[in-house]
């Protein structure tokens, strides 16, 4: 059975459930050691925590998962075992909260001129008052009947480059890194093959990072092949970096993906890594 999970998502970001219901899916399976790691905020982790106090065999990592660009592609990077309350991560937080909104407003904006009866109140309705992402605006068009599917929301308005389509604005890979190292966590380069890169560009991406301070790559990921994930650990050796791992759940925003166990059961996070982790993080 898996224990742990080490990046997972819950309704302050893009998934669907609450973080008091994820601790207790958690429980449920017998999962140890949880991080909260939704995108760009640090929202969910406090009540994430309050849950856990009815399960004590239930640790509450706090993260986060900054968007990032580097080479004008966009990386994603887990923070682990960071200090929530960090008045600078909070701060530069806030502040991407604040440019998301004019993206969101713009972006409805656009819709309008395409001819699409949506609103901003609308939106805000869906999102329940947390981070809006693409996929509010995906059940939003398909609330209002102009797409059966969020795939084909993606496909027709909002994907990149499509008329509904503005790009936001992000962290550069640098900056994250710091962030997260500033608010005393670590630094993981999350599923390092979904970028599209070639062996070398992955490579070389990897010693920028490490050089900015990165201490780990995501090696365990659900859709992570075998030798994809002997690739990534071997990474790790050859870079000095220590591995991560976890589902990425998002709940019914990703069908048939599992907490703590990917898809199909496929996800096996060692135990270990955990340990490696938070040795690195507070020393022996």
């Amino acid at each position: 059975m898996n224990k742990i999970d080490l990046h997972t998502h819950t309704i302050c970001s893009d998934g669907t459930v609450t973080p008091t219901e994820l601790v207790k899916m958690a429980a449920d399976i017998g999962l140890e050691k949880i991080a909260i790691t939704d995108h760009d905020v640090t929202d969910g982790i406090a009540e994430a925590e309050s849950a856990a106090l009815n399960f004590p065999n239930i640790e509450i990592i706090c993260g986060t998962e900054l968007s990032s660009l580097y080479n004008e592609r966009e990386i994603h990077v887990v923070g682990l075992f960071i200090d929530k309350n960090n008045p600078h991560l909070e701060s530069a937080l806030s502040e991407l909260r604040e440019k998301r909104l004019l993206r969101n407003r713009r972006m409805i904006n656009k819709l309008r001129s395409l001819g699409l009866d949506v609103t901003y109140d609308e939106l805000t309705a869906l999102s329940k008052g947390k981070v809006i992402t693409r996929a509010h605006f995906a059940a939003l068009l398909m609330n209002k009947g102009y797409v059966k599917s969020k795939d084909e929301a993606f496909s027709r308005f909002i994907g990149a480059g499509k008329a509904g389509y503005i790009k936001r604005e992000v962290f550069s890979a640098e900056k994250s890194i710091r962030l997260i190292l500033d608010a005393g966590g670590l630094p993981i380069i999350a599923h390092p093959f979904s970028y599209g890169l070639s062996e070398y560009a992955l490579e070389e991406m990897i010693s920028r990072f490490k050089s900015w301070g990165a201490v780990g790559i995501e090696c365990f990921y659900p859709t992570h092949s075998y030798s994809e994930t002997t690739y990534a650990l071997t990474l790790c050796r050859t870079y000095g970096m220590l591995p991560s791992g976890g589902s990425d759940f998002h709940g019914s925003n990703k069908p048939g993906l599992g907490l703590g166990t990917g898809y199909d059961g496929n996800l096996d996070v060692p135990y270990k890594i955990y340990n490696d982790l938070k040795e690195k993080k507070y020393g022996k």
